[in-house]
């Protein structure tokens, strides 16, 4: 969410910034500030009521020591008491609105993001080794079916389509990657592992900002009034919501495995086929939240974690950062980190690392105590580190051999119980 002391005092400037991301918020905002300026109007007119009627009330208490006729004051008083009503009722009503407007404003980019409309628009900041040379690229999805490791046929008809069941050697192979992702970032990064819900409350998806814009995306429990969790970062960053930290806990790194569940799962091209887009999928989550001095480093040390991972395990990929036409809608900056796939002939993201400033921070009441023992709100980030599915999909492409059999990096050999799947 917005400063809305930032939208008051540079309407123009908020106007400008989130232009850049491709749609005009400029009437949005003058109606915001409409309310605003008629709630705070409310406000103080209910404030100064409020000190009439004490002094009033203070005349009423002495002609009535005296003995004097009051009633003239008490019906004055009456008068304030029933304008004092209509105003709180006018207040409440106009906040409710005011706080609808601004959580569908979208975060402002940072100065440096670079403009643009598209994904197209993206660029490349650094590539990691090479590409490897395999004489006949196979898709994933033939090479798992005939290795049979997955079985989407029989998850189909369990759940529908953009499903999969990891079968045999094929679950083994996630279970070990999960480990892998889990021990590398918990061991050797610094993350204290955390274990969530997998259902979460509304409150929890407006705090991370996927409610109110992503609602038509999301699986809701109707009965309940719950979802089921897009992602990780929604419990895990949600833990802290309505407190305020000490300055000696921060940075806070947290990281999490769930299952992630989403609707929106099949568009033309690559999302349509096997493990690259699917309704559930798992994925290992980063979090931190951290003082806004550190935000901008915090960023890169979070981009360097989940490199990590593609760089032990030896696959080619590229950073490239989003533009603020493809920008997420809570982020402030964001690294996208894709993978090679030889089957695809093309890039597959596996974690997108974000800043969100004190964007989600707002949104959940999330503050810190600094050093000067004001209370200011804290910075939260968070990437994949990284996406299982699509880990997968780079393993099998990229280790294919010339017999079939997919050949795997050595630090997964311990974890997986073997060197090769044949």
């Amino acid at each position: 969410m917005l400063d809305l002391r930032l939208l008051r005092e540079q309407p123009q400037a908020v106007k400008d910034r989130l232009a850049t991301r491709g749609t005009c918020f400029s009437e949005h905002i003058d109606k915001l500030l409409a309310i605003d300026a008629e709630r705070r109007s409310a406000e103080t007119r209910l404030q100064n009521l409020q000190a009439d009627r004490n002094r009033l009330s203070k005349e009423i208490g002495k002609l009535r020591s005296q003995g004097q006729d009051s009633s003239a004051i008490e019906a004055q008083v009456k008068t304030h008491a029933a304008e004092m009503q209509t105003l709180a009722q006018l207040s409440t009503e106009l906040d409710s609105r005011q706080r609808d407007l601004l959580l569908v404003l979208p975060n402002l980019p940072q100065p440096e993001v670079p403009v643009g409309e598209t994904a197209e628009q993206n660029p490349v900041l650094r590539l990691w080794g090479e590409k490897p040379s395999i004489a006949n690229p196979q898709d994933h999805l033939a090479i798992a079916e005939r290795l049979k490791l997955i079985d989407q046929e029989r998850a189909t008809k369990i759940s529908g389509s953009a499903f999969v069941c990891y079968t045999g050697v094929g679950a083994r192979l996630e279970r070990a990657l999960l480990n892998f992702l889990l021990d590398l970032h918990t061991r050797d990064h610094g993350y204290t592992e955390i274990s969530t819900p997998y259902v979460v409350k509304p409150e929890a998806l407006v705090g991370t900002s996927q409610l109110p814009k992503f609602e038509e995306q999301l699986y809701r429990i109707d009965r309940d009034d719950l979802y089921l969790a897009p992602t990780a970062e929604v419990p895990v960053t949600n833990l802290h919501r309505e407190e305020t930290l000490q300055t000696s806990v921060l940075p806070i790194k947290y990281t999490a495995y769930t299952p992630c569940f989403r609707r929106e799962a099949g568009s033309a091209g690559l999302g349509t086929r096997g493990l690259i887009r699917m309704h559930q999928f798992d994925k290992v989550e980063l979090v931190k939240i951290c003082t806004p001095e550190k935000s901008r480093e915090e960023l890169e040390l979070l981009t360097a974690d989940a490199e990590r991972v593609l760089q032990l395990l030896g696959l080619h990929y590229r950073v490239i950062e989003l533009c603020t036409g493809d920008i997420g809608f809570g982020s402030a900056k964001t690294y996208d980190i894709e993978v090679w796939s030889p089957g695809q002939n093309a890039y597959l993201e596996v974690s997108s690392c974000s800043n969100f400033e004190d964007f989600q921070a707002r949104r959940m009441n999330l503050r810190f105590k600094g050093d000067d023992g004001k209370n200011r709100f804290c910075h939260t980030l968070n990437g994949s580190g990284t996406a299982l599915a699509r880990l997968y999909v780079a393993l099998l492409e990229n280790g294919l051999q010339p017999d079939g059999s997919v050949l795997l990096p050595e630090p997964l050999h311990d974890y997986f119980g073997g060197q090769r799947i044949s």
